[in-house]
């Protein structure tokens, strides 16, 4: 069994993207938005400041009440779309109920949209070539660099994705497309699911229910990666959606939960900051 160490290759991806900024011979600044009091809201935007610090990056946090309207907050936004001085706008959700997530996404400029959540970039991932790919989905783009830095073959291959979610699902789908992959998503309503992930060569679970997927769901020579960030019900302890301890002398690879795909999301928000630096610049 291969364990596929995000830990490990996110630091490597580091490096490089310092490199890069470095190269550019100014500090790109990522504006962070935070509506209300979110505990696991907070941890995620200590580690996204503290990343961007590494890698000589500026940041600014924007906090709002929890009460601001749907209309206060897209003014605030057009308002970053305008400065010069902001490279990439990142709403940190969840946001609270009455503010319509969809309309906050969409008031982001494309050129500014470093989680690629707008249509208009997701709609790129989904008719343009390969070659003309700028941003990806950061999630969905980690879950590709993981298996291709572990020397896992993609082309060709037949992908299972449980889970149409826009933040992972869908996007993931398009970027296996791009890297000539056959897939299949399978979601709530898919039957015999245990049927098709025993056929797959790579499974990506993002369901969001802790140790859902146990052995029984997979093949000997499978690629499994767990996307899942849940709390364990018994120990309490972080852990995935597929079992790792019944699963991972079973199938060929695997990622654990922690320190899989989680390292690795973080690290593709910077790689689609220096990505929207080049837009901005016309830096080829």
């Amino acid at each position: 069994m291969q364990l596929i160490d995000g830990k490990s290759i996110s630091l490597l991806i580091k490096e490089e993207i310092k490199k890069e900024i470095n190269l550019l011979g100014f500090k790109p600044t990522l504006t962070i938005i935070q509506v209300g009091e979110n505990i696991s809201s907070d941890i995620y935007i200590r580690n996204k400041i503290k990343l961007a610090s590494d890698l000589n990056c500026e940041t600014k946090l924007l906090k709002f009440n929890e009460n601001i309207t749907e209309e206060q907050l897209i003014n605030e936004i057009k308002k970053l779309n305008n400065d010069v001085h902001t490279n990439g706008i990142l709403v940190q959700l969840p946001i609270p109920k009455h503010i319509n997530e969809q309309k906050i996404i969409e008031s982001i400029s494309p050129n500014k949209d470093v989680d690629c959540f707008c249509w208009k970039n997701i709609g790129k991932l989904w008719t343009c070539r390969y070659s003309d790919v700028v941003l990806k989905s950061c999630t969905p783009m980690a879950v590709i660099e993981l298996i291709k830095r572990s020397n896992i073959q993609i082309a060709g291959k037949h992908v299972v994705i449980i889970g149409r979610s826009n933040i992972v699902g869908k996007p993931l789908a398009a970027l296996f497309l791009l890297e000539n992959a056959t897939v299949t998503i399978c979601h709530s309503k898919t039957e015999n699911i245990k049927k098709i992930t025993q056929q797959a060569d790579i499974v990506v679970a993002a369901i969001g229910k802790a140790k859902y997927f146990n052995g029984e769901y997979f093949n000997n020579n499978v690629v499994v990666i767990d996307v899942g960030i849940n709390r364990d019900p018994i120990t309490k302890k972080v852990c995935g959606d597929v079992d790792f301890e019944s699963v991972k002398e079973k199938v060929a690879a695997i990622t654990p939960v922690p320190g899989g795909v989680g390292p690795m999301t973080v690290m593709m928000v910077m790689k689609n900051l220096i990505s929207l630096v080049k837009i901005q610049k016309g830096i080829k």
